[in-house]
């Protein structure tokens, strides 16, 4: 029994089938989707010296953006339930990246605000993650630069729609 070897794949989208010949905007959505998520991911392993979880980071980027607000807009915000957006506050508060004050007009809510501690995590965090991929960027040519530069106008675009 003879095996045919798998056909090469391209530094580009990944290997053709009979769907992708046919639709091929759905062939690069799929490899889109692979490409983002793994440059998304790897992106999000470079991280401040807090070692917070994304859900966790992402309220303090929240705050920093938005300023102070209730732990029922954040969690509309990031669209989790309440209770688990109490938790992730109830968190970087004993962290000391957070603090909760009274809500000036409402004494049953309170208000999250962000902490000097928590500004400094989110501004070392998006240090370390802007050093990161700069230097991945150092390594091309300016005509692949050039590509990035149009291709994120391009995505941009395409994540407002």
């Amino acid at each position: 029994m003879t095996f045919a070897p798998d056909p090469p794949q391209s530094a580009g989208l990944a290997a053709p089938d009979a769907h992708a010949a046919v639709h091929p905007d759905l062939a690069l959505a799929t490899e889109l989707r692979v490409t983002l998520g793994r440059t998304t991911r790897r992106l999000k392993g470079e991280r401040g010296d807090a070692g917070l979880s994304d859900p966790q980071f992402n309220v303090l980027a929240i705050l920093l953006r938005e300023g102070p607000m209730t732990p029922g807009r954040l969690a509309e915000h990031e669209r989790i339930a309440a209770p688990a957006m109490t938790r992730t506050v109830n968190c970087l508060v004993e962290r000391g990246l957070v603090r909760k004050d009274e809500h000036p007009t409402d004494g049953r809510q309170v208000v999250v605000s962000l902490t000097p501690q928590g500004e400094g995590e989110v501004t070392e965090t998006r240090r370390r993650r802007d050093a990161w991929l700069s230097a991945r960027l150092a390594g091309l040519t300016a005509a692949e630069r050039a590509t990035l530069v149009a291709a994120s106008d391009l995505l941009r675009r395409i994540a407002a729609s």
